[in-house]
Protein backbone atom coordinates (compact mmCIF):
# COMPACT_ATOMS: atom_id res chain seq x y z
CA UNK A 1 0.00 0.00 0.00
CA UNK A 2 1.50 3.31 -1.02
CA UNK A 3 1.61 6.36 1.19
CA UNK A 4 -1.35 8.06 -0.54
CA UNK A 5 -3.60 5.03 -0.13
CA UNK A 6 -2.57 4.71 3.50
CA UNK A 7 -3.48 8.35 4.18
CA UNK A 8 -6.87 7.86 2.53
CA UNK A 9 -7.56 4.76 4.64
CA UNK A 10 -6.57 6.56 7.85
CA UNK A 11 -8.72 9.52 6.86
CA UNK A 12 -11.77 7.34 6.27
CA UNK A 13 -11.22 5.60 9.60
CA UNK A 14 -11.05 8.94 11.42
CA UNK A 15 -14.18 10.17 9.67
CA UNK A 16 -16.13 7.00 10.50
CA UNK A 17 -15.02 6.91 14.14
CA UNK A 18 -15.45 10.64 14.59
CA UNK A 19 -18.87 10.56 12.95
CA UNK A 20 -19.97 7.69 15.16
CA UNK A 21 -18.88 9.49 18.31
CA UNK A 22 -20.54 12.72 17.17
CA UNK A 23 -23.83 10.89 16.45
CA UNK A 24 -23.69 9.17 19.83
CA UNK A 25 -23.31 12.55 21.51
CA UNK A 26 -25.85 14.49 19.41
CA UNK A 27 -28.58 11.92 18.61
CA UNK A 28 -30.37 12.25 22.00
CA UNK A 29 -31.32 15.75 20.91
CA UNK A 30 -33.30 14.38 17.97
CA UNK A 31 -34.50 10.95 19.10
CA UNK A 32 -37.20 10.18 21.70
CA UNK A 33 -36.71 7.55 24.38
CA UNK A 34 -40.15 6.05 24.98
CA UNK A 35 -40.94 4.18 28.21
CA UNK A 36 -44.31 2.46 28.70
CA UNK A 37 -44.37 0.79 32.10
CA UNK A 38 -47.48 -1.12 33.08
CA UNK A 39 -49.15 -0.88 36.46
CA UNK A 40 -47.76 -3.41 38.96
CA UNK A 41 -51.32 -4.72 39.28
CA UNK A 42 -54.37 -5.05 37.05
CA UNK A 43 -57.64 -3.22 37.71
CA UNK A 44 -60.52 -5.47 36.62
CA UNK A 45 -63.76 -3.93 35.39
CA UNK A 46 -66.93 -4.09 37.49
CA UNK A 47 -68.31 -6.75 35.13
CA UNK A 48 -65.19 -8.87 35.55
CA UNK A 49 -65.29 -8.51 39.33
CA UNK A 50 -68.94 -9.57 39.40
CA UNK A 51 -67.94 -12.87 37.78
CA UNK A 52 -64.98 -13.52 40.08
CA UNK A 53 -64.85 -16.21 42.70
CA UNK A 54 -64.06 -15.43 46.35
CA UNK A 55 -60.49 -16.62 45.79
CA UNK A 56 -60.02 -14.30 42.81
CA UNK A 57 -61.48 -11.36 44.72
CA UNK A 58 -59.09 -12.12 47.59
CA UNK A 59 -56.19 -11.99 45.11
CA UNK A 60 -57.39 -8.60 43.86
CA UNK A 61 -57.59 -7.33 47.45
CA UNK A 62 -54.03 -8.56 48.08
CA UNK A 63 -52.83 -6.71 44.97
CA UNK A 64 -54.38 -3.43 46.10
CA UNK A 65 -52.81 -3.86 49.55
CA UNK A 66 -49.39 -4.26 47.96
CA UNK A 67 -49.96 -1.24 45.72
CA UNK A 68 -51.20 0.91 48.61
CA UNK A 69 -48.18 0.02 50.72
CA UNK A 70 -45.92 1.56 48.07
CA UNK A 71 -47.87 4.79 47.63
CA UNK A 72 -46.46 7.95 49.28
CA UNK A 73 -48.61 9.98 51.66
CA UNK A 74 -50.44 13.02 50.29
CA UNK A 75 -50.77 15.69 52.96
CA UNK A 76 -53.44 18.41 53.21
CA UNK A 77 -53.74 21.33 55.61
CA UNK A 78 -56.95 23.23 54.81
CA UNK A 79 -58.49 25.70 57.27
CA UNK A 80 -62.19 26.05 58.01
CA UNK A 81 -63.85 28.60 55.69
CA UNK A 82 -64.36 31.97 57.36
CA UNK A 83 -67.93 33.08 58.11
CA UNK A 84 -69.47 36.41 59.07
CA UNK A 85 -69.69 36.98 62.84
CA UNK A 86 -73.49 36.64 62.81
CA UNK A 87 -73.52 33.53 60.60
CA UNK A 88 -71.65 30.64 62.11
CA UNK A 89 -71.75 27.00 60.97
CA UNK A 90 -73.62 24.54 63.17
CA UNK A 91 -72.33 21.05 63.91
CA UNK A 92 -74.88 18.51 62.65
CA UNK A 93 -73.01 15.25 63.27
CA UNK A 94 -69.56 14.01 64.19
CA UNK A 95 -67.62 10.74 64.26
CA UNK A 96 -64.17 9.22 64.62
CA UNK A 97 -62.48 7.37 61.79
CA UNK A 98 -61.48 3.80 62.60
CA UNK A 99 -59.56 0.97 60.95
CA UNK A 100 -61.42 -1.12 58.39
CA UNK A 101 -59.10 -4.08 59.07
CA UNK A 102 -55.52 -4.86 60.05
CA UNK A 103 -54.16 -3.31 56.85
CA UNK A 104 -56.58 -0.48 56.00
CA UNK A 105 -56.21 1.95 58.89
CA UNK A 106 -57.77 5.34 59.55
CA UNK A 107 -57.93 7.91 62.35
CA UNK A 108 -59.17 11.43 62.94
CA UNK A 109 -62.43 13.33 63.27
CA UNK A 110 -65.16 13.79 60.65
CA UNK A 111 -67.58 16.66 61.32
CA UNK A 112 -70.67 17.64 59.35
CA UNK A 113 -71.52 21.36 59.51
CA UNK A 114 -74.71 23.07 58.37
CA UNK A 115 -73.87 26.45 56.84
CA UNK A 116 -76.09 29.54 56.95
CA UNK A 117 -76.95 29.25 53.25
CA UNK A 118 -78.46 25.78 53.73
CA UNK A 119 -75.53 23.84 52.31
CA UNK A 120 -73.29 21.58 54.37
CA UNK A 121 -69.57 21.11 54.84
CA UNK A 122 -67.69 17.95 55.74
CA UNK A 123 -64.50 18.61 57.69
CA UNK A 124 -61.65 16.17 58.45
CA UNK A 125 -59.27 17.01 61.29
CA UNK A 126 -56.22 15.13 62.61
CA UNK A 127 -56.97 12.81 59.71
CA UNK A 128 -54.88 9.96 58.41
CA UNK A 129 -55.72 6.86 56.37
CA UNK A 130 -53.76 4.16 54.57
CA UNK A 131 -53.06 5.44 51.08
CA UNK A 132 -54.41 3.64 48.01
CA UNK A 133 -55.46 4.10 44.38
CA UNK A 134 -58.47 6.31 43.64
CA UNK A 135 -59.72 6.76 47.20
CA UNK A 136 -63.11 8.51 47.37
CA UNK A 137 -65.11 10.16 50.17
CA UNK A 138 -68.61 8.72 50.57
CA UNK A 139 -71.61 9.84 52.61
CA UNK A 140 -73.14 6.45 53.46
CA UNK A 141 -76.64 5.59 54.64
CA UNK A 142 -75.24 2.53 56.44
CA UNK A 143 -74.08 3.20 60.01
CA UNK A 144 -70.90 1.11 59.80
CA UNK A 145 -70.26 -0.32 56.31
CA UNK A 146 -67.49 -2.91 56.08
CA UNK A 147 -67.75 -3.82 52.39
CA UNK A 148 -69.41 -2.94 49.07
CA UNK A 149 -72.57 -4.89 49.96
CA UNK A 150 -73.15 -2.66 53.00
CA UNK A 151 -73.04 0.38 50.70
CA UNK A 152 -75.98 -0.86 48.65
CA UNK A 153 -78.29 0.89 51.12
CA UNK A 154 -77.17 4.11 49.45
CA UNK A 155 -74.38 6.68 49.43
CA UNK A 156 -73.29 9.97 47.92
CA UNK A 157 -69.83 10.20 46.36
CA UNK A 158 -68.15 13.52 47.18
CA UNK A 159 -65.27 12.79 44.81
CA UNK A 160 -61.64 11.90 45.26
CA UNK A 161 -59.92 12.11 48.63
CA UNK A 162 -57.75 15.23 48.62
CA UNK A 163 -55.02 13.74 50.78
CA UNK A 164 -54.59 10.72 53.02
CA UNK A 165 -53.05 12.90 55.74
CA UNK A 166 -54.18 16.25 57.15
CA UNK A 167 -57.19 18.53 57.60
CA UNK A 168 -59.49 19.02 54.62
CA UNK A 169 -62.95 20.26 53.63
CA UNK A 170 -65.63 18.88 51.29
CA UNK A 171 -68.61 20.94 50.15
CA UNK A 172 -72.04 19.30 50.18
CA UNK A 173 -74.88 20.71 48.10
CA UNK A 174 -78.24 21.72 49.59
CA UNK A 175 -79.96 19.02 47.50
CA UNK A 176 -78.28 16.19 49.43
CA UNK A 177 -80.37 14.62 52.21
CA UNK A 178 -78.02 14.90 55.18
CA UNK A 179 -80.56 13.31 57.55
CA UNK A 180 -79.98 9.92 55.91
CA UNK A 181 -76.18 10.05 56.23
CA UNK A 182 -75.00 7.76 59.01
CA UNK A 183 -71.29 7.41 58.30
CA UNK A 184 -68.35 8.78 56.32
CA UNK A 185 -66.44 6.19 54.30
CA UNK A 186 -63.02 6.28 52.63
CA UNK A 187 -63.48 3.89 49.73
CA UNK A 188 -61.20 2.49 47.02
CA UNK A 189 -63.41 2.61 43.92
CA UNK A 190 -61.43 0.40 41.51
CA UNK A 191 -61.23 -2.49 43.99
CA UNK A 192 -64.41 -1.79 45.98
CA UNK A 193 -62.55 -1.86 49.30
CA UNK A 194 -63.43 0.12 52.44
CA UNK A 195 -60.29 1.74 53.86
CA UNK A 196 -61.81 3.53 56.87
CA UNK A 197 -65.21 4.45 58.29
CA UNK A 198 -66.42 7.17 60.66
CA UNK A 199 -69.85 6.31 62.15
CA UNK A 200 -71.68 9.57 62.88
CA UNK A 201 -73.51 10.68 66.01
CA UNK A 202 -76.16 13.40 65.70
CA UNK A 203 -75.07 16.56 67.48
CA UNK A 204 -78.34 18.44 67.19
CA UNK A 205 -80.96 18.30 69.93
Amino acid sequence: MNKRALLIAVGLFVVLVGGGVAWWLISPLFLDTVVEEELPFEIPTEEEMADMSEEELAKVAADVMDAAAQMPDTEMDEEMPEMANDAQPVVVAQGQFKDADDFHKGAGTATLYRLPDGTHLLRFEDFTVTNGPQLHVLLANHADPANRNDLESGYVDLGGLKGNVGSQNYEIGADIAIDSVQSIVIYCKPFHVVFSTAPLSNSES
